[in-house]
Parts: structure tokens; C-alpha cells; sequence
């Protein structure tokens, strides 16, 4: 219900609302209601038209970061291994920021700069200690795995116990004690292991091709067009067996043989 203004002696048009503020009406849209999430009509989206219809400008980013992204990390890695070009003696090179600023700590500690010269030793010892710290970390580790597994294979055999065999096989995992350097020759995975035994059957199909195709061209005769053609393939044969060899060398199949792959 309205109320008269002790001064004006005019209706406030205070009702009932929530707020006891005077109803808000569109001039223009008759009885609708113009308030919080009600705009007025002539201002509100359209069905079907985007409130954007031009769209992000081309090359915009959203530089918001996504859950758990450590976005100023992903800023100085970008810009660390970022290309620039520098000048290498007579000559100008691409390289990484990061290099590029190592190389300038180097010389400037070379030409006598005592602050370079202390950075860049403690930047050296650091690196050397860590990489020092972590392939004895890995030495450790593959002693462990390769002595470990040695253990459960033996024990496996005395019992006549057939099991899934480990990869890589310890067998595999080459150990020099003297520099501490440790090599796989085997495959360190599931897929890696399909992989050989393909290469196997196709490197024992391709040695007998060769041998039957030599024992063929040595004991028929034919004329030299023919013959020509035969030891053409029979050359193809050969490279193809050689670059397997490059990749699957015969002491490494022999050993794998042994361990029962490559059989179809």
C-alpha cells in the first residue's frame, strides 16, 4: 500500500518488495519487470546469436594456468630454450638462451672477471656433483635389479618353475664396475620384445632365401640375362640381411635363441 511524503504529500510507491524500494518498470515494455536477472527486453541476447559474434581475436591466449600448472615455471623453460642467434668466432650460430648465457659466463670468467670466474666454478661443481650423485643412484639401482633377478631365476630353475620372464632379462643389463657405466643390449619392454622376435624370424626367413637362392644360381644353368637378375636379387637379399645385422647383431640372436624366442 502507498504512503504520502510528510512533504510532498504525493504516493512514494513503496509496496511490498524485499528491498522497500520503488518497483522498477521498462518505459517501454508495459507491465515487465525490470530487476535482477530480468534486463530489459531490448537489451537481452537473442536466440541463437552469440553475445560474441566476432569471436577471440587471432592469436589470443588464455594465459589463465589450469589446475596445478606452475605457469611462471613454464615461462622460464620457454624462454631458456628459446633459439638466438649468437656470433661463434667469424661466424653466427642458433642456439639456446641457456647456452647462450653459459657461454657468456665461460668467457667473461676466462678473460679474468672474478665474479664470472666464481660462478661459473660453482655452476661446474654443482652440475659435475649431481650428475656424479645420480649414475651412482643408477649404478646402485641396476646392481640391485640385475643381482635380484639373477637370485629368482636360479631359484626358479632348481624348481622347475615357469614364469612370466622379467624385462629387461638381467642377462641383459651390462655392469662395468671400473666406470660404473651400465648398458641394456635387450629390450626393455613388452613391445620391445615383440619387436626382436620379428626381427628374428624375418633375419632366419631371409638366411634361407639367401642360401636356397645361392644354392640355386651355383647349380642351374641358365643364360646370363637371367643369372643377372637372380643375383640382383640375391644382392638385395644380402644388404637387407646386413642392416638387420646392425640392429640385431648374430651374438645377440644366438643368445636370445637360447631363451627359446624367434620360434614361429
Amino acid at each position: 500500500m502507498a504512503e504520502n511524503n510528510s512533504r510532498t504529500g504525493k504516493a512514494t510507491g513503496i509496496g511490498p518488495g524485499k528491498s522497500g524500494l520503488p518497483a522498477l518498470r521498462s518505459p517501454s515494455s508495459g507491465d515487465y519487470e525490470v530487476g535482477y536477472g530480468k534486463p530489459p527486453k531490448h537489451s537481452r541476447f537473442k536466440a541463437g546469436r552469440s553475445g560474441n559474434p566476432r569471436g577471440r581475436p587471432k592469436g589470443a591466449k588464455n594465459h589463465k594456468p589450469e589446475v596445478n600448472q606452475e605457469w611462471l615455471q613454464e615461462i622460464v623453460l620457454e624462454e631458456a630454450y628459446r633459439t638466438i642467434t649468437v656470433r661463434d668466432g667469424e661466424r653466427q650460430v642458433d642456439v639456446p638462451m641457456a647456452q647462450a648465457v653459459v657461454r657468456t659466463l665461460a668467457v667473461n670468467a676466462a678473460k679474468g672477471n672474478n665474479r664470472a670466474q666464481k660462478l661459473f666454478t660453482e655452476m661446474l661443481s654443482q652440475t659435475e656433483r649431481f650428475r656424479r650423485e645420480r649414475q651412482e643412484e643408477f649404478l646402485q639401482i641396476a646392481i640391485q635389479y640385475k643381482s635380484g633377478w639373477e637370485q629368482e631365476l636360479e631359484y626358479r630353475e632348481r624348481h622347475g618353475i615357469v614364469d612370466t620372464e622379467p624385462l629387461p632379462h638381467p642377462d641383459d643389463v651390462l655392469i662395468n664396475m671400473n666406470t660404473g657405466e651400465v648398458r641394456y643390449v635387450g629390450p626393455l619392454t613388452k613391445e620391445e620384445k615383440d619387436r626382436w622376435e620379428r626381427l628374428l624370424l624375418a633375419k632366419q626367413t631371409l638366411r634361407e632365401d639367401i642360401a636356397e637362392m645361392e644354392t640355386y644360381v651355383s647349380e642351374t644353368r641358365m643364360g646370363k640375362t637371367t643369372r643377372e637378375t637372380f643375383e640382383g636379387f640375391l644382392e638385395q637379399n644380402r644388404a637387407s640381411m646386413e642392416k638387420i645385422r646392425a640392429v640385431l647383431p648374430d651374438d645377440l640372436e644366438r643368445k636370445y635363441r637360447a631363451r627359446g624366442w624367434g620360434k614361429a
